[in-house]
């Protein structure tokens, strides 16, 4: 398979060079993927407001979600960046790799819903019961489980955009579990 090119700043749309800008001043960069976004001229700032949209998961909660479907979904993009990112948020290295086999035995709570959020990913939303009667144990709602799916899809167009494009990765890559 042949890989995108990542696009420049020159290359993208006006409003995708002022995301461009915003990005740069508050990551340092533009990450690949977020620019292969941009060969689109609305797909970047969509997915952005999506991700960034308000959500009732915790910034750690929703790092658990993003590494178990990226685990899944085998996306080494999103692994390397969201063991980063999951770095960033209080996990430990050991912790990211149980996280992204779809357990956390460090935590009640965050393990059920790495569990969720494997199952969810493995099955195409068709959730196991017992996996989804352990999460609403564990202490999720409604309300939890219904941001938590959204999450998964947020999570899986990322990771299916890297396994159509293969963009490099511009994160420390992540190693093999």
């Amino acid at each position: 398979m042949s890989t995108f090119n990542v696009p420049t700043r020159e290359e993208v749309s006006e409003k995708n060079q002022g995301i461009f800008d915003n990005l740069e001043k508050a990551l340092g960069f533009v990450p690949n993927l977020y620019a292969t976004y941009a060969n689109s001229d609305t797909a970047l700032e969509n997915y952005l407001n999506f991700a960034n949209a308000k959500t009732s998961l915790s910034a750690k909660e929703k790092e658990v979600v993003n590494l178990a479907v990226s685990q899944v979904n085998n996306c080494i993009y999103c692994l390397s960046a969201h063991t980063a990112i999951g770095k960033m948020n209080g996990f430990t290295d050991e912790q990211i790799l149980e996280l992204r086999a779809g357990k956390a035995s460090f935590d009640t709570k965050l393990n059920a819903l790495a569990k969720l959020a494997k199952n969810i990913t493995e099955n195409r939303g068709r959730t196991d019961e017992d996996v989804l009667n352990d999460y609403f144990a564990a202490g999720y709602t409604k309300a939890n489980l219904i941001d938590t799916i959204s999450l998964v899809g947020d999570k899986t167009i990322s990771n299916y955009i890297h396994s159509s494009t293969q963009v490099p990765v511009d994160f420390p890559v992540a190693p093999s579990l």
